[in-house]
């Protein structure tokens, strides 16, 4: 029809201009974001870009504040000024107050203790105290003991803090023997400890390590030292035969990304990631975003959630608009060119047929 009707290869060349209108923005947007899908701050780029403002950011900074979280009030405050949001002087004052006495000598040293007695930190100096202990194998000893002891009497006991405690004092002796090489993991290890103790840490987070130890940790090397277990020189001992270090590369990455994420933008940071992250990649993507954005991270992690280091449109919604593109485009420029074709084609033959005419009335007007 369309090749003995122009019109129709017009009429269709015109429907295709008017869905490339649509099809066409989609599409470079969509190969767009393929192109950043492996980078998470371009991805967080753009998603604060829908989601952030100066609303947003006091919303969260109350909220914050309410909570007695002077550490995310003030990682908004950073993610504000980075953004250009505009915050009223009165709710910094507020921040910086709440800050100052989150960070005071008596506050430091309390959690410092806290985090070196109990492990669990919920703060830098919190985790300081526990890094310290689980450093000189304290920590790391406490909850081997503990653990163990529970496991060793059939006792109700906690596979991944036994498991944890004993691939720290593995990494610790590596530490020690690399003159500090292995710290972002020794720290690494004491936050994923600390976020299975304070339940923040995903499900399927905890499923992956769980799997993991279970390939790692020889337990039945624990079960052999028996009841002597409770005694922290063997409980060390035991640690160290039943850890595989050979196969201990998974959890040592892991930990080494946490390590990264709480150097760069701190610990809560860290514990929020493993809150968040559902796999040790994810964790990697978030250490990625943490060297780049520092203090900002817990502000993008608390604004776009798992948006911040993931696309929210699936890869292959995306190849079909860029492919949906590409056909409306085709579509446009091949109907454009059977029209072209065609409405020549329909004047040569009209012009043929007019020469055709006058020639032959030229002939009959002779005769």
């Amino acid at each position: 029809m369309i090749r003995s009707h122009p019109r129709m290869a017009w009429l269709a060349a015109g429907l295709f201009a008017l869905a490339a209108l649509f099809c066409v923005p989609l599409g470079i947007e969509a190969n767009v974001l393929l192109e950043t899908a492996n980078d998470p701050v371009a991805i967080a780029d753009r998603g604060l870009k829908r989601a952030f403002d100066a609303t947003v950011a006091i919303a969260e900074i109350e909220t914050a504040l309410e909570a007695k979280d002077a550490d995310l009030a003030q990682s908004f405050v950073d993610l504000s000024d980075e953004r250009g949001a505009t915050l009223p002087q009165e709710l910094r004052q507020r921040v910086k107050a709440a800050v100052d006495d989150a960070n005071s000598a008596a506050a430091a040293a309390g959690s410092f203790a806290s985090g070196l007695i109990t492990g669990e930190p919920k703060d830098m100096a919190g985790l300081a105290g526990t890094a310290l202990g689980d450093l000189f194998v304290f920590g790391d000893i406490r909850d081997a003991v503990r653990e163990g002891s529970r496991y060793i009497s059939g006792e109700k006991y906690d596979q991944l803090i036994l498991g944890l405690a004993c691939v720290g004092i593995a990494v610790t002796a590596g530490t020690y023997a690399t003159v500090g090489a292995a710290s972002p993991a020794r720290l690494g290890l004491s936050a994923v400890k600390a976020a299975r103790k304070a339940g923040r840490m995903s499900g399927q987070m905890a499923e992956w390590v769980s799997r993991s130890l279970r390939e790692v940790i020889d337990l039945s090397a624990l079960k052999r030292a028996g009841a002597a277990v409770t005694q922290p020189a063997v409980a060390m001992r035991a640690a160290r035969e039943a850890v595989k270090v050979e196969k201990a590369d998974g959890l040592v990455r892991l930990a080494s990304d946490v390590g990264r994420v709480q150097a760069r933008a701190g610990t809560q940071a860290a514990l929020d990631g493993l809150k968040l992250a559902q796999g040790p990649r994810e964790m990697s993507r978030i250490a990625v975003l943490a060297e780049t954005k520092g203090t900002k991270t817990r502000a993008i992690l608390k604004t776009l959630g798992r948006g911040a280091i993931l696309l929210s449109i699936a890869s292959f919604n995306l190849a079909a608009w860029v492919l949906g593109a590409i056909f409306t485009l085709f579509g446009l420029v091949s109907s454009a060119k059977a029209g072209v074709e065609h409405t020549t084609q329909r004047h040569l033959a009209r012009k043929r047929e007019r020469e055709a005419a006058r020639y032959a009335m030229m002939a009959q007007t002779r005769t």
